[in-house]
């Protein structure tokens, strides 16, 4: 008889152990979900796709964000890092997107991905030694100047959308961008735990529901999708490849690289695991794998979510399983289109009081690598100085160069770009390439 209740229980507890993981699974999924799903809605609102292609970009975000995570989770003699770290679309990478849809095509947008994703791969192996280009000073004043341009586009959603609209800015719709915000503060400075962790999402949340009860609710977008529907290679065409577009996106992602760097290391370091040259190459190729499936399947750049760090941290479970089930319920609701749907019933004062504190921390991001760096020295105020004021100038004058050739006026005309080429220059001038401690903490 204790010999049969021993049994039992060593047969139940594996059953436990997967319950549990399943629940912490989905509590990854929701901690990451507003970050997500995010980066397609900003872009797919800033390049005015309609409500078929929205619910198509949606779903295929949340499909894609499943299955980088399984690249990454998987270890291999090639690829995959091994460590509980969910994948997510890079936000930095929102305004450089945008700005190549509306100049260059959707097709220029997932051909400078594509390219951008094989770059990540062929260079894994030798980022450890080239990393030297890109120091605090340099991402910082990178992820700085992307925080700072993604704001006006904020500020204008929470008017309620484009700023020649007729009722732009109108009483309802301050009303539900500053609720929205509200909300994220009362989250963020009171609440405790996973709560806390998901600001952003009760925030989103909320201010739909205050929508819908003063009727700005639309649901027509869901009723429309479909059920269930396949990923689809190539959906909005076939890509193109514009120099300038490969070159912008190719900085992005090497600023993803680094801020992944820090994710690893910070894993590493909960869960004592080792974080060699080795791990770091087979962690770059799995993002860069991705970032190629992205482009094919017309998704975005994908970088290491620090935000489910914490929730490592904060639950004390340190393998992998959870994160398996979370990829897997990504997967699951990727190809549910109505799911993705929902995200669109979001009214556009309320996404653009979310994106201004989300956009608004990417910048502070930014201002934290920035606190890193050795203000006495007056040579790095100058690098910064020069290098935020060509992106932000820039970026908001682009025409200052329209007499110039087309050759120097694709790279002159991105702020960003501008801004990243400055620093990196100016640092390896001035500063030259120093040897930097690897980070341990985010």
């Amino acid at each position: 008889m204790e010999s049969k209740t021993e049994l039992n229980g060593s047969m139940n507890q594996p059953e436990t152990e997967n319950g549990k993981a399943a629940v912490l699974g989905l509590q990854h999924l929701l901690a990451m979900y507003a970050g997500a799903v995010a980066v397609p809605l900003l872009i797919g609102t800033g390049l005015n796709f309609n409500s078929e292609q929205m619910t198509y970009l949606i779903s295929i975000d949340i499909f894609m964000c499943g299955i980088a995570t399984l690249l990454q989770l998987t270890v291999n003699k090639f690829f995959g890092i091994g460590l509980p770290v969910v994948l997510g679309c890079a936000i930095q990478a929102v305004a450089p997107l945008i700005m190549i849809g509306s100049d260059k095509g959707v097709g220029a947008i997932y051909g400078s991905i594509i390219a951008s994703g094989i770059f990540v791969v062929l260079v894994s192996g030798i980022f450890s030694k080239i990393k030297k280009l890109f120091p605090p000073l340099v991402t910082g004043t990178v992820i700085t100047v992307i925080g700072l341009t993604l704001i006006p586009v904020a500020v204008e959603k929470m008017g309620g959308g484009l700023a020649t609209d007729a009722n732009f800015g109108d009483g309802t719709n301050l009303l539900l961008a500053f609720v929205t915000i509200a909300l994220i503060i009362v989250i963020q400075v009171w609440g405790r735990g996973f709560i806390k962790s998901i600001a952003v999402l009760v925030g989103l949340v909320g201010g739909t529901i205050l929508a819908a009860i003063l009727g700005q609710v639309d649901l027509a977008p869901v009723g429309e999708a479909t059920w269930f529907h396949f990923p689809q290679p190539f959906y909005f065409g076939t890509p193109t490849f514009d120099i300038s577009s490969i070159v912008l996106m190719i900085i992005i992602s090497i600023v993803s690289m680094v801020e992944s760097t820090g994710v690893y290391f910070a894993l590493g370091d909960i869960t004592g695991k080792h974080i060699g040259e080795e791990e770091l190459k087979k962690g770059y190729r799995a993002e860069g794998l991705a970032v190629i499936l992205g482009g094919i399947f017309n998704t975005f750049p994908y970088t290491g979510f620090s935000q489910n760090v914490g929730l490592v941290q904060l639950s004390g479970i340190k393998t992998r399983r959870p994160i398996y089930y979370s990829a897997f319920f990504l997967i699951v609701l990727g190809l549910l289109p109505k799911v993705g749907a929902v995200a669109q019933i979001i009214p556009e004062p309320v996404l653009g009081g979310g994106m201004l504190v989300m956009f608004g921390m990417v910048a502070v991001q930014g201002m934290r690598m920035l606190s890193k760096v050795d203000y006495n020295n007056d040579k790095n105020l100058l690098i910064i100085a020069i290098s935020i004021g060509f992106g932000l100038g820039f970026n908001m004058l682009p025409t200052l160069f329209q007499q110039m050739p087309e050759t120097v006026r694709m790279f002159t005309g991105n702020g960003i770009v501008m801004s990243s080429l400055t620093a990196i220059i100016l640092n390896l001038l001035i500063n030259g390439l120093k040897d930097e401690e690897e980070p341990t903490e985010l």
